[in-house]
């Protein structure tokens, strides 16, 4: 059985971390360097950084904080943002990252997942899937561009190509939950559980360790990525973890 992962989400604006709620209204949280050793120090099972950047949509500023943050963190290091061709995600590689992330170009170009898989493993691509609830639509509309575009596919449609494309992992992330600290987005998880044959990590609405036990015995996701969670309270992974370990969920033994 594969161990459950717990994954804090960081948010790189022009440098500095920031959280989101609803995909807007950035607040800063600080140096994205001193904030990944501490998390490094607390036992994460892996780290996300996304650039968030409306204005500089490439991988320059990751380039620039990949390296510093390698020298402090040595847990398995996942970076998006920008990414636009198999080049961008190679270069991210090469430079630090253990996986990347992959959001806009997967609705465009395919290829970039494909490339990237065939040079250094599916395990190296997580496709992320930013959603929100359409009451017109009466299912869920996919987004690209940090959530201002929305995209005509389906969910399940989506899953389906980019995991034949060679995805090794799919994070789907609730917009309408993004800061809420209100829970997770169960039935879009659960959705991606079932169309998904690799790895799901469920994201958006993280607010408290009743809320992580939900998620992941009501839809049996793979990992759960955090943000308000550990910005804005006293938890950290390691607490977590530990919670989550009592109700009888297996993580990694540290």
């Amino acid at each position: 059985m594969l161990k459950k992962r717990i994954i804090p989400i960081q948010l790189l604006n022009n440098g500095r971390l920031v959280k989101s709620i609803d995909f807007g209204n950035f607040r800063d949280v600080g140096d994205p360097v001193k904030s990944s050793s501490v998390y490094n120090s607390q036992y994460a099972d892996e780290l996300m950084l996304l650039n968030v950047s409306r204005e500089k949509r490439s991988i320059a500023d990751l380039l620039q904080i990949i390296v510093k943050i390698s020298e402090v963190s040595f847990m398995p290091l996942a970076i998006g943002g920008g990414i636009s061709s198999p080049d961008d995600a190679a270069l991210l590689i090469r430079n630090g990252a253990d996986k990347i992330v992959v959001n806009s170009v997967a609705y465009r170009d395919l290829n970039v997942i494909t490339e990237t898989s065939n040079r250094f493993g599916a395990q190296a691509v997580i496709v992320g899937i930013d959603v929100r609830w359409d009451a017109d639509l009466d299912d869920y509309r996919l987004y690209s561009r940090c959530g201002s575009a929305a995209e005509n596919v389906g969910l399940e449609q989506h899953i389906a190509r980019v995991v034949a494309a060679g995805a090794g992992e799919i994070m789907v992330q609730s917009i309408d939950r993004d800061g809420s600290m209100q829970g997770f987005d169960l039935d879009a998880i659960s959705r991606a559980m079932t169309a998904s044959p690799t790895p799901v990590i469920g994201a958006g609405g993280s607010g408290n360790y009743e809320s992580l036990k939900d998620a992941f015995i009501t839809t049996g996701v793979s990992a759960l990525a955090c943000g308000s969670l550990f910005n804005f309270s006293d938890s950290n992974p390691l607490r977590a973890k530990a919670y989550l370990s009592n109700h009888g969920l297996n993580f990694k033994k540290v």
